[in-house]
């Protein structure tokens, strides 16, 4: 069993410490890039795809959930670990005049349950697809990957339309997904990798 060590108190850190340990300047926040795939009952053109590498605007790495397992035992709780939670995940889209990423998530949504007569494909391997995203280095390189398993889309927010906004205008989508996993960075850069 690990004992409990006791630490003397730090020593002054200097700026110059912080400095040393912050490798490569930091990782930035608005260097990524998503790669999305669609599954065989929405299929989705290799422009639509291209583009959606450069129009999804925002994303974000996963979180990592261990679900404690709480035990009561004579007025106190004993907590255990459970099993692992996986967040739905969110993007955002910019939209573009043909539409194209929009329409494709709408498809296939419809897929999934129509809405005109409220059924649809019922085998999740014919409705869930695999998605990517990379944190990049300022020189375009990878610095670690997240492969997201089996993901669906179950919500598509509306575009607020208003005389008074002179802007793009942007949607979100938010995923249900199986599971997660990441992968160490390489020198490859993530535009060049053929993962579809």
């Amino acid at each position: 069993m690990a004992t409990r060590q006791q630490l003397n108190p730090p020593p002054l850190r200097k700026i110059t410490d912080f400095k040393s340990k912050l490798s490569g300047g930091g990782t930035r926040s608005n260097l990524f890039e998503v790669v999305l795939s669609f599954p065989d009952v929405a299929p989705t053109d290799v422009n639509t795809l291209d583009k959606s590498r450069l129009l999804v605007k925002s994303a974000a790495l996963p979180a990592s959930n261990v679900a404690p397992l709480e035990v009561s035992f004579r007025g106190r709780t004993l907590k255990l670990a459970g099993d692992r939670t996986f967040e739905s995940w969110t993007i955002g889209v910019l939209n573009d005049t043909d539409f194209a990423i929009r329409s494709a998530f709408e498809n296939w949504m419809n897929k999934i349950n129509r809405v005109s007569d409220n059924t649809g494909e019922t085998d999740p391997a014919a409705y869930q697809a695999d998605a990517f995203v990379y944190q990049l280095d300022r020189d375009g390189s990878t610095l670690r990957a997240y492969h997201f398993y089996d993901i669906f889309p179950t919500s598509i927010s509306n575009i607020a339309l208003d005389y008074g906004t002179d802007s793009i205008q942007e949607f979100s989508v938010e995923m249900q997904v199986l599971w997660w996993e990441a992968m160490k960075g390489t020198s490859e850069k993530a535009g060049g990798e053929d993962i579809n």
